[in-house]
């Protein structure tokens, strides 16, 4: 492995880990409602963080952004896409549980976020060879992706027994929702891999190549921030919980650390597609839902969202991990 592929899988795998853990401090808001954490997250991801980093490490960001127009609405609605997708990804996780929310979302997300730059514009660098082993590998996160879920629904059944035949429903529904999340949640690597024209001009007008990753995202994270905050505002509006905010509450904490986790994470990302070569943001992209699964996987467990679950149930997550690490690995790997 030569150097620059070390450091490209390094800084993906702290990536992962820290998207993979983003949603973590969720579960430790204890007065304010998910519109309020949402809110602030929103505010500090989507906003804050990204211009931030832009302004620190990109250099004449101002005229990186005096492109035609049309150069900045890919990245802008791809965005767009994206933040709807993540509305979709906070009530999945609430109602899934981190385990089954991230392995069917991000394994989704996996397959079409490697796939669909890869068609679109890298399809000549791929030989046929690659591009059946790539397809086989689509196959088996399917069912990475099935057999995980069958592993959730087991679960579910069992805490269904024990309280109303509705929560059965209510988890399909869960399932629907985090599918659809799958199919737009790769609309941030769209973003990503259709906004080069934006890095591209930062390194014409002196930013390293590393560093240039920075101009896409505040464009392609406004895009996600109107869905976002306009979704929070609708339900702190319906649910009157805006007087949560004026509280001495330390819950501002928690979606604050959210917000730089997942900035953090594809900040990273960013960088690692650079070092991943030409093929970084299609396999770059496999390489980091790996270690977000696993990451998120583990949390999953370690804070007892399946204690009590049977036997069966313990045995489809195991195989549909294992499913989902090694599809993902056959993604990945091809190009390097």
């Amino acid at each position: 492995m030569t150097r620059a592929l070390v450091t490209g899988v390094g800084l993906t795998m702290a990536a992962g880990a820290m998207s993979g853990n983003c949603m973590l401090p969720m579960k430790y808001a204890r007065r304010w409602r998910p519109e309020n954490v949402w809110f602030v997250f929103s505010i500090v991801s989507l906003l804050v963080l990204p211009w931030v980093l832009a302004f620190a490490l990109v250099h004449r960001l101002i005229e990186v952004y005096r492109l035609p127009v049309s150069e900045l609405m890919a990245p802008l609605l791809f965005g767009a896409g994206w933040g709807i997708a993540q509305i979709l990804f906070g009530v999945s996780i609430r109602r899934l549980g981190m385990s089954v929310g991230y392995a069917i979302i991000v394994g989704l997300g996996a397959v079409l976020g490697t796939l669909v730059p890869l068609f679109v514009g890298q399809r000549t660098l791929v030989s046929n060879a690659e591009l059946v082993r790539i397809l086989a590998g689509v196959v088996v996160m399917v069912l990475g992706i099935a057999l995980t879920a069958w592993g959730g629904q087991v679960k579910e059944r069992v805490r269904a027994a024990e309280i109303s035949d509705g929560a059965q429903r209510s988890y399909v529904v869960a399932v629907l929702l985090a599918l659809l999340c799958g199919v737009l949640a790769p609309m941030l690597n769209y973003a990503f891999a259709f906004g080069q024209d934006l890095a591209v001009e930062a390194v014409r007008l002196g930013s390293s190549p590393v560093a240039a990753a920075y101009a896409v995202w505040p464009v392609a994270l406004l895009g996600g921030l109107v869905p976002n905050i306009g979704y929070s505002v609708y339900l702190l509006q319906r649910n009157s919980t805006w007087a949560a905010f004026g509280e001495n509450c330390p819950d501002v904490l928690w979606p604050a650390l959210m917000g730089v986790l997942w900035m953090g994470a594809f900040a990273l990302y960013g960088m690692s597609a650079v070092y991943l070569g030409v093929l970084g943001t299609s396999i770059g992209w496999g390489l980091f839902q790996i270690f977000m699964i696993m990451t998120a996987t583990i949390s999953g467990l370690l804070t007892a969202e399946w204690i009590g679950a049977p036997r069966k149930a313990m045995v489809l997550l195991g195989v549909g991990m294992a499913g989902l690490v090694g599809a993902t690995l056959l993604l990945s790997f091809k190009g390097q």
